[in-house]
């Protein structure tokens, strides 16, 4: 399609006549295609009389031609595009011609059509624009016109005078862009490079010379001063250093002409990816090796240089100033490695020591201290040590029983308060004590010992015990803070069985034995008869080592208790009191011999 050529097609200039296969000098737009002045001419010569000129539409150009662009990649060298609307007709020559004003500096006979664009026109490799000293035509760098020459196949000719300009100028561009790499002693940085030009023709890569070129810190912070330097003869340039440079940075040099002999604008940007650090030996201790909820822990330590002279035997020592006043990190971690999260920067001093305080954090599952550089200057292996931080947790208590044969039991859980439902290894294994009180105040002493379980904090402890009050404490552990749940009390009656008696001793085999005995019940810490209540009575036969329950029997009001037995053997009677909902088994009372004859 030409909708995008046609707009800049030109026409002839007003005054000049055209016929097929005659040149014509234009610089202007090119008008309609119809010859108005041709037409009156062959009416008036079939009526035999001679037309009047008169002013009229200028004829319009059959061949057309745009704008010459210049390569900017190789500015020897130029494009244009040129066409016929003549039917059945090609373009079949386009020339051109370079000048400086009015003055032809050389004549270009034949430009080559481009054959991915058709309709486009260039110089060929071979005839490329170079400066005289290069062997070309052109004496120096600048700005020059090219008027462009088209003909096609039918001998329509078009001449654009100033198509176009031709860009012979040098193309910047940036060298060996570069930082010095900064040390631990000066932290700057000195931006370096080197300003060529790309020769129009030949290429070559020619310094140029006296420009100033511009250089920026960015940053994102603080607004700085871009620092200028002048290129020498060699093009090359060095800029005032920029200080205190962190790794990272980010630095552009920036560089822009539009004259006779430099045109075009050129940019790099560079990083500090590398420096220079200095390497120090860390020593570091705690004060402790566990940390309880609301404690600090405190770190200290001190930097050396292995590098530093030896100190003289039996001088003074001589003191390393340059350890003053550096930063170091301390910071809680987890095996060694530094978490992130909870972390001190402290600075050293006049002898290269430091101390830092850290607080206990339990709930993170950290369990170490780090001490590492917060100055990629200084470059030191971290430094690292264990530090138990137990979490607080809590018991609680889902059943307390107290049976009556004296047995204690409570069940429950153990849990962190940081996350109650937290995975198992967390608190299995962890130690537990059932612990007796008889006033729940004082005297609290260990019955029990145990372990919670796999599941979540569960635990069962039990022991033998009497009525009072009773808890779980967790002791002190590098996971658990020490924990003791609420105290409960639980409690029942003890009974006791006094006064057994079987009788008549001696008896006749088969005659009625009659064996009595009193239950009494402690209330507070009287002991009381305990009326209405059942008792069991018991025979061992001589020489035997078994019991046999004979029966039972109810106390009266008084708490006597009264049971009859034909006799059989020679043995041992006895009675006991099997507990309640509120009352302790009795031990076995006094046990009373009757010989059977």
């Amino acid at each position: 399609m030409r909708s995008d050529l046609r707009a800049s097609r030109v026409s002839r200039t007003a005054g000049t006549s055209r016929t097929t296969g005659t040149s014509r000098t234009t610089g202007a737009s090119r008008p309609s295609r119809t010859s108005s002045l041709a037409a009156l001419t062959v009416l008036a010569l079939a009526a035999g009389t001679a037309p009047a000129l008169a002013e009229g539409p200028v004829a319009p150009a059959i061949v057309g031609i745009g704008v010459a662009t210049t390569n900017d990649d190789q500015r020897g060298n130029f494009t244009v595009n040129a066409w016929t609307d003549a039917p059945q007709a090609t373009v079949t020559s386009v020339s051109a011609r370079i000048r400086k004003g009015d003055t032809v500096v050389t004549e270009i006979p034949d430009l080559a059509p481009m054959g991915y664009s058709p309709g486009r026109y260039q110089l060929p490799s071979a005839a490329t624009l170079k400066l005289t000293e290069d062997g070309g035509a052109l004496p120096e760098l600048g700005k020059y016109a090219i008027d462009i020459t088209a003909t096609d196949s039918l001998g329509n000719t078009l001449t654009r005078t100033g198509a176009g300009t031709l860009d012979f100028t040098l193309k910047p561009q940036m060298e060996e862009f570069g930082l010095s790499t900064p040390v631990w002693n000066d932290r700057s940085s000195r931006p370096t490079g080197t300003l060529l030009g790309a020769q129009p023709g030949s290429g070559d890569l020619v310094p140029i010379t006296g420009r100033d070129i511009s250089v920026r810190r960015l940053t994102e912070d603080a607004v700085e001063p871009d620092r200028t330097a002048t290129t020498d003869d060699a093009g090359g340039f060095t800029t005032a250093p920029f200080g205190d440079v962190k790794l990272g940075e980010e630095f552009r040099v920036s560089y822009s002409e539009n004259s006779e002999q430099v045109h075009g604008s050129v940019d790099y940007t560079r990083s500090i990816y590398t420096l220079t650090s200095r390497t120090l030996t860390v020593t570091a201790k705690a004060d402790k090796t566990r940390v309880l909820p609301g404690q600090k822990v405190t770190v200290t330590g001190s930097l050396t240089d292995p590098n530093a002279p030896s100190q003289p035997t039996g001088g003074t020592p001589q003191v390393d100033t340059s350890l003053a006043g550096q930063q170091v990190r301390v910071g809680l971690g987890y095996d060694g490695r530094e978490d992130g999260r909870v972390w001190q920067t402290v600075t050293t001093d006049a002898n290269g020591k430091f101390t830092a305080q850290l607080p206990s954090v339990p709930g993170l599952d950290l369990n170490s201290w780090v001490v590492s550089s917060v100055d990629p200057y200084l470059t030191f292996a971290n430094v690292t040590g264990k530090l138990a931080m137990p979490q607080e947790a809590w018991i609680g208590i889902a059943k307390g029983t107290l049976a009556a044969d004296g047995k204690v039991n409570l069940t429950g859980t153990l849990r962190s308060w940081f996350n109650p439902w937290k995975s198992s290894w967390s608190t299995s294994g962890q130690k537990l004590v059932l612990e007796y009180s008889a006033d729940g105040r004082t005297g609290w002493r260990t019955i029990a010992n145990g372990a919670a379980t796999s599941y979540p904090g569960f635990f069962s402890l039990g022991a033998k015990s009497t009525s009072g009050y009773f808890r779980v404490r967790h002791p002190l552990s590098d996971q658990f803070a020490e924990t003791i749940s609420a105290s409960g009390r639980l409690t029942r009656n003890a009974t006791k069985i006094l006064s057994v008696n079987a009788s008549p001793e001696p008896v006749r085999k088969g005659a009625t034995v009659t064996v009595t005995g009193r239950l009494q019940q402690q209330v507070g810490t009287t002991w009381k008869n305990y009326g209405n209540a059942p008792v069991t009575v018991w025979f061992k036969a001589k020489g035997s080592n078994t019991w046999k329950q004979l029966g039972s029997a109810r106390t009266n009001s008084t708490g006597v208790a009264t049971f009859k037995k034909a006799s059989t053997v020679d043995g041992w009677y006895t009675m006991r009191h099997s507990g309640d909902a509120t009352h302790f088994n009795s031990q076995y009372a006094y046990e009373d011999y009757v010989d059977v004859r």
